[in-house]
């Protein structure tokens, strides 16, 4: 595909055509690099306002020249805007009158000048967008198979969950440097995830070792004050505690198992980044037995893995079937504690085996003591595909089946861990649980 960087003309003689092109904004008009020129509106109380000429620019952004209106013409940066955002959003027209769609064209150059360009004047929120609009739009993937065009690249969870899809097909000149890629949104992910994590499920412990006379050292002030508040004397200012509220001291044995287990069906290939990494988190928890177990149609038990979130995400297989009842019969292998067990099972309950098991299945569970959650997603992406019946059905069970955004799933591990009501954590949270069949 011609590409608007292959025109020397530059990106207005590159587009032509007498219908408007697609918009092709990854954001609002006026996001494109940042500039705000704005002059005062002179004896406006309501302060300054965008200029027309630069009112006109943004339109002239967004619809991509032609006879859009506008009657603009770039030079400078803007053409260089105005092309990088023409090479994945206009539409150009060919020969024989049909139109299609502007491209990155096929040599990694091409690919890797956009890529500097995109990075050079746009936020790393709109880049990593663009990028996942190129790669869908015009199949780019086997460019990711070239080194010089992944070390380019602006890590995000899509981009890494195509390399996951592509990693079976990466060279070996290209599996490090995806490696490397992985690895830097994974430490991103782990800063920002792990600690709320590692607080939220120390609380939970905690309270499950309350004791009325702790010694001096695991005396928990604060809910003390709070117990002995009537026990105040103004004379003196101060609490006579009555009675004291602390922790037991803990052994360092194992207090709860927590499974993980993990739909690696194409569907659900954003959650499993998030998933890995949680996983990870909870393995360093010393206090829990963590197993992570992959399932497609196949089992693949990771929890040897769990040091290195990398190696999770590499032994995960995108794509495929779905047995999800031979997966809970595997974590079954797993317990020893069913009454300190928590399953989290990450699917989207698309059954691709026997319909009938996984209830029957995971009642079992439920009878013996186990909790267990169905995340239907853990992910940013709003709303998923889910079956709606199964999801009904688990939920008669006592089951609780939501989506979870990945900064909520800390307060869900500590739920889980307290035995609280799910679903009703779940509505107080703003999740929307699967209601039980009527």
């Amino acid at each position: 595909m011609v590409s608007a960087f292959d025109d020397p003309a530059g990106p207005d003689q590159a587009r032509s055509g007498d219908e408007l092109p697609a918009s092709r904004a990854p954001g609002p008009p006026g996001a494109f690099d940042g500039r705000h020129d704005t002059e005062v509106a002179g004896g406006n109380d309501q302060g300054t306002r965008v200029s027309d000429a630069e009112r006109l620019r943004r339109w002239r952004m967004l619809l991509g020249g032609a006879d859009d209106g506008t009657g603009v013409r770039l030079g400078g940066d803007d053409q260089r805007i105005d092309a990088a955002l023409a090479a994945v959003y206009d539409q150009q027209p060919q020969s024989t009158g049909r139109r299609r769609q502007g491209g990155l064209g096929a040599s990694a150059p091409v690919v890797n000048r956009w890529l500097g360009d995109i990075r050079r004047y746009f936020p790393t929120s709109v880049v990593q967008v663009m990028q996942r609009d190129a790669i869908d739009r015009f199949g780019l993937k086997r460019l990711l198979l070239e080194p010089e065009t992944l070390s380019s690249l602006e890590p995000d969870i899509h981009l890494v969950a195509t390399l996951l899809e592509l990693k079976n097909l990466l060279p070996d000149t290209a599996r490090h440097t995806a490696r490397e890629i992985v690895g830097r949104l994974t430490r991103d992910l782990e800063t920002r995830l792990a600690e709320p994590l590692r607080q939220a499920v120390a609380g939970a412990l905690a309270r499950s070792h309350r004791v009325s006379r702790p010694r001096l050292t695991d005396v928990d002030w604060n809910r003390t004050i709070l117990a002995n508040l009537r026990h105040y004397l103004p004379e003196q200012r101060t609490i006579v505690p009555e009675r004291l509220i602390g922790y037991g001291r803990r052994s360092p044995v194992v207090e709860r198992e927590v499974i993980l287990a993990i739909d690696q069906s194409g569907s659900m290939a954003n959650s499993v980044v998030y998933a890995g990494v949680y996983g990870s988190v909870l393995a360093g928890i010393a206090t829990l037995r963590t197993s992570v177990v992959a399932f497609d149609t196949a089992i693949a038990d990771l929890t040897e893995h769990l040091d290195d979130p990398v190696d999770v995400l590499f032994g995960l297989q995108l794509g495929g079937g779905t047995d999800i009842a031979a997966a809970v019969a595997y974590c079954e292998t797993l317990i020893t504690q069913p009454a300190r067990t928590v399953l989290i099972l990450l699917t989207d309950l698309h059954e691709g085996g026997v319909r009938d098991e996984l209830p029957r299945r995971i009642g079992a569970l439920v009878r013996a003591g186990v909790t267990v959650v169905v995340l239907l997603a853990l992910s940013d992406e709003g709303a998923p595909s889910y079956d709606r019946d199964q999801a009904a059905t688990l939920a008669s069970l006592g089951v609780a089946a939501f989506a979870c955004t990945p900064d909520r799933f800390p307060e869900l591990v500590a739920a889980a861990i307290d035995g609280r009501d799910l679903a009703a954590w779940a509505g107080r949270a703003g999740l929307v649980a699967a209601r039980p069949l009527a």
